[in-house]
């Protein structure tokens, strides 16, 4: 595989090319793909490079073994830098094998963050804020900036749902790794007692869609407005600027009522039901590999229970990868890298396995 890389100066070649195009530079999409190609090629160039120079210098020093060096501490001396140097080569390869795996086509995308309570109420409720809080410190920690969609607060300071869009470089490659079931074990605030309840909470990660990838029919959506309301019902809004939008096909709802402008609303609205869709889609597409399905790190159903945060141990524990972390406080103040790089080294050797 490395082997076929020798053409990587004509590649680079033709995408500084239409780098430097000016027609290119009308379409900041196209450029931005092109530019992350440039990026990546470049990146792989400087490895494949290196490498060949490890094989030069590996090929030197054993040539001047079969030469016959009379010197023991020489020849001891050359063994000793033929291991050395195939050590560092190892490494290369590994990381060129890397930059070769196939890429997933949704992790330069921004993202949608949606997060639900589950089992455990008010205490659900409370986490759900938790996790937007750690998100946002992680997203802000990133430079990415988080847009709040939609959410549904409780009087207690929690919510029962909250949906945001995550925008940055490489947004969705980095969360996607936690879309599922995410467990907290605590005693709560009302707790007299001193014991520990234990909550769920659902968070999906959705790659925000193009709009040339779904077409959706007028005739598929149906629109029902609404006036706001805020905790326990009580009214924030005199006008009907609340957007419910039903997809016909498939019956997913979208609701959106954070803005005052009910077409704001309905631009959010339909922001989000295109990401749900593609994700439908994407499901759909993937239940359908089960070799796929294999390699990823967990299933990636919402269903399934993926962390559990215990707070009386100060205990993280990632059940996919068999991750126990105790820095339950840094982590949920947002040093989730933590977690992710983890998560994300896993995945990569297992698709690793799959090429070697």
């Amino acid at each position: 595989m490395i082997d076929k890389l020798a053409d990587l100066d004509e590649k680079i070649s033709h995408l500084e090319g239409q780098l430097s195009d000016p027609s290119l530079l009308s379409d900041q999409k196209a450029y931005q793909k092109v530019a992350r190609e440039h990026a990546h090629f470049s990146k792989l160039q400087v490895l494949y490079n290196n490498n060949e120079s490890l094989s030069e210098e590996i090929a030197g020093n054993r040539e001047i073994l079969q030469a016959g060096e009379d010197d023991p501490e020489m020849v001891e001396m050359i063994k000793e830098e033929i291991e050395d140097l195939e050590n560092r080569q190892k490494v290369t390869e590994q990381d060129i094998l890397l930059l070769l795996l196939p890429k997933d086509p949704n992790d330069a995308r921004n993202t949608f963050l949606e997060i639900r309570a589950g089992t455990g109420g008010d205490e659900a409720a409370l986490f759900v804020a938790d996790l937007f809080r750690m998100y946002s410190r992680y997203a802000e920690s990133q430079g990415w900036k988080v847009e709040v969609i939609t959410s549904s607060p409780l009087g207690i300071g929690g919510f029962k749902e909250m949906i945001a869009l995550v925008k940055g470089d490489a947004v969705y490659s980095r969360l996607k790794y936690e879309s599922g079931v995410h467990r907290v074990q605590r005693v709560p605030a009302t707790e007299t007692q001193g014991r520990i309840h234990t909550s769920a909470v659902t968070v999906a990660i959705l790659p925000e869609a193009d709009d040339v990838e779904l077409n959706i029919e007028p005739h598929e959506l149906k629109f029902d407005v609404y006036r706001a309301s805020g905790p326990g019902g009580q009214s924030v809004n005199t006008t009907d600027s609340a957007v419910r939008i039903t997809h016909l096909p498939t019956g997913l709802v979208v609701t959106c009522q954070d803005e005052k402008s009910q077409h704001k609303n309905k631009a959010k609205a339909l922001t989000v039901l295109r990401a749900r869709l593609l994700d439908k889609m994407e499901q759909e597409h993937h239940d359908k590999i089960s070799e796929e399905r294999r390699s990823q790190v967990g299933t990636g159903d919402r269903s399934e229970r993926i962390r559990t945060y215990n707070f009386p141990q100060g205990r993280l524990t990632d059940h996919r990868i068999n991750l126990t972390l105790y820095k339950l406080d840094s982590i949920i103040a947002g040093k989730l890298d933590d977690v992710l790089t983890p998560l994300i080294t896993h995945d990569q050797e297992e698709k690793l396995k799959q090429i070697q």
